[in-house]
């Protein structure tokens, strides 16, 4: 049986970070769902690849034997899927733009008319994707660009961004929930509140979206994890939590029994434009220009 490259990677990162949870955020996964994928390596190979303790994680020899070549292979395959993808893209003259809720907001039909004006013959297709890939698909090759929200997970692949504008973050909290009175809300009030959550597997992701940084070392309280937008607006309807968002989705997601309010001495939220920093293509070049110029003339 030949080994899944998905395991392969898996082996690769834990190899590279020696630490399961830092690999497992690289990789946008749960830290049982990569031991069990290293073990399933180990068991094809009838080899121990790793040796792991409480303290620690170490390359066997047998491991140190298989790094090197398994780099190799996925950097052979990632050149090959990419060669096949852009030869295909080509040919169907269509970009595929990766995004998470509602991209680049009021800027995005307008970015998108000033591509179609520099490119013509080109159409673009626009691919939302679940909140547990804060990439949008970039990292896995699925997209040749996206319009993203930072900070980006550790992907194991260089990504190139350029920041379009920057916007404050709100709370989305229910009608009845007895902050909602309020027309500013100071983000210590919130320390004890429950919050909706990315999954774990968004990594840096889920952090800033419960401003971890903002705590002061005050854990976050998780009432509920939610992978759509869908799920996050009724886990917020149905005062499971509260959580922050762009002051945006106020005007993207209006809904009966949910309220936004902005909060006091807490940092923005960037929009950024991202690509991968190997993918030379003109093609995603000109979306990007496209992108900073009509950002560009809104400032």
């Amino acid at each position: 049986m030949d080994v899944d490259l998905r395991v392969l990677r898996s082996f690769v990162a834990v190899a590279e970070e020696l630490h399961f949870t830092r690999a497992a955020e690289r990789l946008l996964v749960s830290q049982p769902a990569l031991s069990k994928q290293i073990d399933q390596l180990e068991r094809h190979l009838r080899v121990r690849l790793l040796r792991r303790s409480s303290r620690q994680v170490a390359l066997t020899p047998a491991g140190q034997a298989l790094l090197p070549g398994a780099r190799d292979l996925l950097d052979a395959w990632d050149r090959l899927q990419g060669e096949v993808q852009e030869a295909a893209a080509s040919e169907a003259r269509t970009l595929r733009v990766g995004f998470i809720a509602n991209a680049a907001c009021e800027l995005t039909p307008r970015i998108l008319a000033e591509f179609a004006r520099a490119r013509p013959d080109w159409r673009v297709a626009m691919l939302q994707v679940p909140w547990t890939d804060a990439t949008a698909g970039l990292a896995a090759g699925d997209v040749d660009v996206a319009l993203l929200r930072p900070p980006l997970p550790e992907v194991g692949v260089p990504i190139r961004t350029r920041v379009l504008f920057a916007e404050d973050r709100w709370l989305a909290l229910a009608a009845s929930h007895p902050l909602a009175g309020q027309d500013v809300i100071r983000f210590e009030q919130l320390l004890d509140e429950p919050f909706i959550a990315l999954p774990e597997e968004a990594g840096a992701w889920r952090d800033f979206w419960l401003a971890l940084d903002h705590r002061g070392g005050h854990p976050a309280v998780i009432g509920a994890e939610v992978k759509t937008s869908d799920e996050w607006m009724e886990a917020i309807a149905n005062n499971f939590g509260v959580c922050l968002t762009g002051a945006s989705t106020a005007r993207y997601y209006p809904r009966p029994g949910v309220v936004y309010r902005p909060i006091d001495r807490i940092t923005p939220s960037e929009v950024v434009v991202a690509w991968r920093a190997d993918d030379q293509r003109r093609i995603v070049g000109d979306f990007v220009t496209a992108c900073t110029e009509t950002a560009g003339r809104e400032r």
